[in-house]
């Protein structure tokens, strides 16, 4: 968010915590991309604020109250705030329990194949409407096309980026496989290490897709203790991943820190792993 937003988002989160009984003296920001996390105090709450226009606050809210009533290892709503959608200044506020991290916050990969493991068993008896995993790699496919929002992007690093989401697509639809409810982006920046074990975060990227494609976005040792995943498809993933992640990078409006140093190195990582695993995207594109 911009910085005049930020102000106003804050705002809006504390105006809401107070109308709730809920004392937002102290504001902490955790994250700041298309939505914002905060950490409110004393309260203890976790408020994430995003312009009205975005649309998805009900379905996080409604999908993580449903994974938890099952017992998905996932992150819920605040219970003094209970499971709804606020509106304030622009803004559509959601409330979330504070989980402190567990005294040792490293996760190894057995636990977070479990994890995403239960979490797919769960999400397997939801039925909500979600989009195709494709939806999302065409979100990026439109980014690279358009210069105005991708202005630094140089021709060959757009080509390659063009042609390796467009070709990647297609032989990850060609394999097939089962398809399902996925989290989305499952990273490790959305898995929470808590004294209550490992739980998810930021349901609005559910699509349907393969498994394969959520375990792309694990750490490439969390795959191992899938056996049952398709290392094929899961190699083929990963690169899509890594070349949806890139392009965001590319964007003018990207406010990751070292964002275009990131996607400088990763576009390096993209050209290095179809060589090693023989994907010709030209040939699929």
């Amino acid at each position: 968010m911009q910085v005049s937003d930020v102000v106003r988002a804050v705002a809006a989160a504390r105006s809401i915590a107070a109308s709730l009984g809920l004392a937002a003296d102290d504001v902490t920001v955790l994250h700041d991309s298309n939505k914002l996390t905060l950490r409110l105090l004393p309260c203890d709450v976790v408020a994430r604020v995003a312009p009205v226009a975005h649309r998805t606050a009900r379905f996080e809210l409604d999908v993580a109250q449903r994974l938890a009533e099952s017992g998905c290892p996932v992150a819920v709503p605040d219970p003094r705030a209970g499971p709804r959608v606020h509106e304030r200044d622009g803004f559509v506020v959601t409330l979330w329990t504070h989980y402190e991290s567990a005294p040792s916050r490293e996760v190894s990969p057995a636990d977070y194949a479990d994890a995403l493991e239960r979490l797919h068993a769960g999400m397997r008896r939801l039925d909500v409407p979600a989009p195709h995993f494709t939806d999302r790699v065409e979100r990026a496919r439109r980014l690279v096309a358009n210069r105005d929002r991708t202005p630094e992007l140089a021709d060959a690093d757009r080509e390659l980026l063009g042609d390796t989401l467009r070709g990647l697509t297609r032989v990850i639809g060609e394999r097939g496989g089962d398809e399902q409810l996925l989290h989305g982006e499952p990273h490790p920046g959305n898995l929470l290490a808590t004294p209550q074990g490992l739980l998810f975060i930021d349901f609005e990227t559910c699509c349907r897709g393969p498994v394969e494609f959520d375990l792309a976005h694990a750490p490439e040792e969390v795959g191992g203790h899938r056996p049952t995943a398709d290392e094929d498809l899961l190699r083929a993933c990963r690169v899509l991943v890594l070349a949806m992640i890139t392009t965001w990078r590319w964007d003018r409006d990207d406010r990751l820190p070292n964002g275009r140093q990131l996607g400088a190195e990763w576009l390096g990582r993209i050209r290095t792993t179809l060589d090693r695993d023989g994907f010709d995207v030209h040939r699929w594109s």
